[in-house]
């Protein structure tokens, strides 16, 4: 008996067949995808960063410092009058360049030259007192040597009357030289060389240590030939200004003209409020082109004190983490932390755990990581 031919059996074998074309097409996909993820990792792995790197070396670094000033007189003085009074005469004004000792004004005080009038009388009739009482001692002194004359009672009287009298003496004219001396004070003169910067008084006006008459200076005297410029030195470059320093400057009246002036005094101590050092610089002004009060621009030249190492700007990094330099020992870089100091010129004044010698990397960054590995060129 035949059996009946299945006629389905083709599709089976097509279908079978499909399903063996799709997994060997699976499997050949799949060979490829795991070769390409291999390359893109391998692509992934950074080769090590190359790098320009120098030998560190010590040097002198020159930088300067600009900050503001002030032009102040070196001496400057408010003249008041010592004792009451009228003003007699003026012999000065306002720009008056005046000397030392010199007659600035003259006043009067009728009651002072009586009280002088007065000590001047006294003075004489002590003195002709003193006179008398001398010439009395000396005559009972001699009278003395003759036994039985005048007894050493006597004497011992004559003397303590002669020192009295001398005593009253030595106080009248200690009174007299007193308003003597006041009555001096009525000539105004001017303590030192200057320039009289404010006149206060007229002719006929009162003047006095109290009162009216002191509620304004007669005169300010101001020396001009010599000024003080006054600067504030930052905390960070005290170190670097020492006495007897040049620096120059130049004001706003003559802006193409330096000025040059030399350290005499440093504070020694910090402002409180501003954190800087007072320093003073003498200037000569004998051509009077500077005035006191003037704002000046200063240069204060700073050079480094010895040698230390110097490197340019661009091997410092001011990261997140500090400041640091990057130094490549073994083809390793290892972040070094510094601190900075004067700059100028593109390099910079550098402090740290380094020695002389040492590689370091010239364009430095946060991207070269600490450890990491670096070619040289």
């Amino acid at each position: 008996m035949k059996r009946p031919i299945n006629k389905s059996f083709p599709a089976v074998v097509t279908v079978f067949g499909s399903l063996l074309l799709l997994g060997s097409l699976s499997g050949c996909h799949s060979s490829e995808g795991k070769e390409g993820k291999k390359k893109e990792e391998a692509k992934t792995v950074e080769a090590p960063a190359t790098v320009e790197v120098f030998s560190l070396q010590r040097g002198k670094l020159s930088s300067s410092l600009q900050v503001p000033g002030e032009l102040v007189a070196f001496r400057d003085v408010d003249i008041y009058a010592k004792v009451s009074g009228y003003i007699k005469s003026l012999n000065v004004d306002v720009g008056s360049e005046v000397k030392q000792g010199q007659l600035l004004a003259l006043a009067e005080a009728p009651e002072l030259s009586a009280q002088l009038s007065s000590a001047d009388s006294k003075l004489k009739a002590q003195e002709a007192l003193s006179i008398a009482t001398k010439a009395n001692y000396e005559r009972i002194l001699e009278a003395s040597k003759f036994s039985g004359a005048v007894s050493k009672n006597d004497v011992d009287q004559a003397l303590a009357k002669r020192n009295a009298d001398l005593a009253q003496l030595e106080a009248a004219k200690s009174a007299y030289r007193e308003v003597a001396d006041l009555k001096k004070y009525l000539e105004i003169r001017a303590p030192f060389n200057g320039i009289i910067s404010a006149r206060n008084a007229s002719t006929g006006a009162y003047i006095g240590p109290s009162g009216k008459g002191s509620e304004f200076p007669l005169f300010v005297l101001t020396e001009q030939k010599k000024l003080r410029l006054v600067i504030s030195v930052p905390e960070a470059y005290t170190g670097y200004v020492n006495l007897n320093d040049q620096v120059t400057f130049n004001v706003k009246a003559f802006p193409d003209q330096k000025f040059t002036g030399q350290v005499k005094r440093q504070a020694g101590a910090l402002d409180k409020r501003l954190r800087s050092e007072r320093v003073e610089v003498d200037v000569i002004n004998n051509d009077k082109k500077l005035l006191p009060g003037m704002i000046a621009e200063v240069n204060v030249p700073l050079p480094t004190k010895n040698n230390t190492f110097i490197v340019p700007k661009s091997a410092i990094v001011n990261g997140t983490t500090g400041v640091f330099v990057i130094k490549v020992i073994n083809r390793k870089a290892e972040w070094v932390p510094v601190k900075r100091g004067l700059e100028a010129d593109e390099k910079v004044e550098l402090f740290g755990p380094l020695q002389e010698g040492d590689q370091l990397i010239m364009s430095a960054n946060e991207e070269i990581r600490d450890g990491s590995s670096v070619n040289v060129k």
